[in-house]
């Protein structure tokens, strides 16, 4: 009997043989993340799929693959965009997708969710019950499990935080197969380092989370979505300083480029409803009432008028919020054939034009263009960079964007505000983190994992260039 067979059989007696894939064809669609043309799988044909449906099952698939140095790939809804997810040696992928409990804590104003709860499962859920999950990190069918150990962010950011702000509590099984349960429905905890904020941001290379316990609201009475119009770019982009210095803290404050939204629009089969401008601020504001809603608006577009908005869109029936909701939504899945890469940089908010500005010198020195959107409001930038402008090059490509990572860290800034490291980044991550930082990281790791099973490659990279 073959390695892989002997792999197969030990899994099934883990877990049962129903939740045992090794089929090749039906593994196909858990090999890729959206980054399929960054980063290659190992074939299916080195790799076995397991499902487990508990903590104790996923203690058990762990601590065999620790004892016999088997690489496991935890996966959640593949919805990641840094190939995080993605198998690169033989070895288990191992999928959350079964343990999909949920369970609304009225009284403490928590959700506790399976790591396989989808984020639009969640949201359904606690708007039934009236109440309201903040952040809206990504795609509807990312999973809980995959959104807080990526930390994802999004567009309400600017507003409400990212998931690290509502995670008070996690469930999480180590390589050893050991359980462990960090915090709970708690408001405060100062006991000692917190190991649960450690795992945030992991992406899968610490432990493997299996539930969180998340934090709820209130729903807001009111909400409008804003869209104003600039013939220029920094006029969009310096009215958002003054806008958070008057007070005003929108849900969120989105840039986005008329290439992108009608780009977007048109695979959407609708069309941009601004007729007018160049660059676009989309600004969505909350309240518990619709007066409050209204003065907000009215002062939102006078500060967009004394920065050169032209007239403002506002739509305040769900319909009219959602279709400019979607177009923002869309703008990477309108342009992900044609991609070779969507960046995710970060720089402190008011040096956001700066960082625009290099990069259209980057696109001038490439002779290519390179269509930008982004969160306005907490200074995350996403620049497309297109298959048909490098021709092929594979060579310009890297360089293109390592010059784009060379301006955002002169900026300040980082590699990527929310979608993190995963497999893709870490070639160049010897642009931000010096020398010390990735021993730490890599000490971090060692006593978390030492046997190294845990998504290798991912985060600190098998090559990590430093800088000292």
């Amino acid at each position: 009997m073959g390695e892989r067979a002997l792999l197969v059989e030990r899994l099934m007696e883990i877990a049962g043989a129903d939740r045992v894939v090794s089929d090749r064809d039906l593994m196909q669609s858990y090999l890729l993340d959206e980054t399929s043309t960054l980063i290659s799988p190992q074939p299916a044909a080195d790799l076995v799929l397991v499902k487990p449906e508990s903590a104790q099952e996923v203690s058990r698939v762990l601590a065999f693959a620790n004892s016999e140095r088997v690489p496991v790939f935890p996966r959640g809804g593949g919805t990641g965009l840094c190939g995080g997810a993605v198998p690169t040696r033989n070895g288990i992928i191992l999928s959350l997708e079964r343990m999909n409990d949920l369970r609304i804590d009225r009284e403490n104003l928590m959700a506790v969710a399976g790591a396989g709860v989808t984020l639009g499962e969640l949201v359904e859920r606690v708007q039934g019950e009236g109440l309201f999950f903040p952040p809206h990190p990504g795609d509807d069918t990312a999973q809980i499990g995959g959104l807080v150990a990526c930390n994802a962010g999004g567009s309400r950011a600017v507003k409400y935080g990212v998931m690290r702000n509502y995670v008070k509590g996690i469930e999480a099984v180590l390589p050893s197969g050991e359980v462990l349960r960090l915090g709970g429905a708690l408001l405060k905890d100062n006991t000692g380092y917190s190991l649960m904020h450690l795992l945030m941001g992991s992406e899968g290379t610490l432990a493997v989370i299996t539930e969180a316990t998340l934090r709820l609201f209130p729903a807001p009475a009111a909400t409008a979505t804003m869209v104003i119009p600039y013939m220029d770019r920094h006029a969009a982009l310096n009215t958002v300083p003054e806008l958070l210095r008057s007070g005003i803290t929108p849900l969120a404050i989105e840039y986005l480029d008329r290439r992108s939204a009608e780009t977007s629009a048109a695979f959407l089969g609708t069309e941009w409803p601004c007729k007018t401008g160049e660059a676009f601020l989309m600004i969505i504001v909350d309240s518990m009432s619709q007066d409050e809603v209204n003065r907000t608006c009215q002062e939102i577009a006078r500060i967009g008028d004394n920065h050169g908005g032209l007239e403002p869109l506002i739509g305040q029936t769900k319909k009219e919020q959602e279709k400019v909701l979607r177009i923002r939504s869309n703008v990477y899945t309108s342009l992900k054939n044609g991609l070779a890469d969507a960046l995710d940089i970060s720089v402190p908010p008011a040096s956001l034009g700066k960082l625009m500005d290099a990069i259209d010198r980057v696109a001038d020195r490439f002779a290519v263009e390179i269509p930008m959107c982004g969160h306005a409001g907490d200074g995350n930038l996403h620049p497309a960079l297109l298959k048909e402008s490098f021709a092929g090059s594979e060579e310009d490509l890297k360089r293109a964007k390592r010059a784009i990572y060379e301006e955002a860290a002169r900026l300040g800034g980082v590699m990527t505000g929310e979608h993190g490291l995963g497999k893709v980044r870490p070639p160049d991550l010897g642009l931000f983190l010096n020398g010390k930082r990735v021993e730490l990281m890599r000490a971090i790791k060692r006593v978390f994992d030492p046997e190294g099973i845990l998504n290798p490659g991912c985060v600190i990279g098998e090559h990590c260039e430093n800088s000292d």
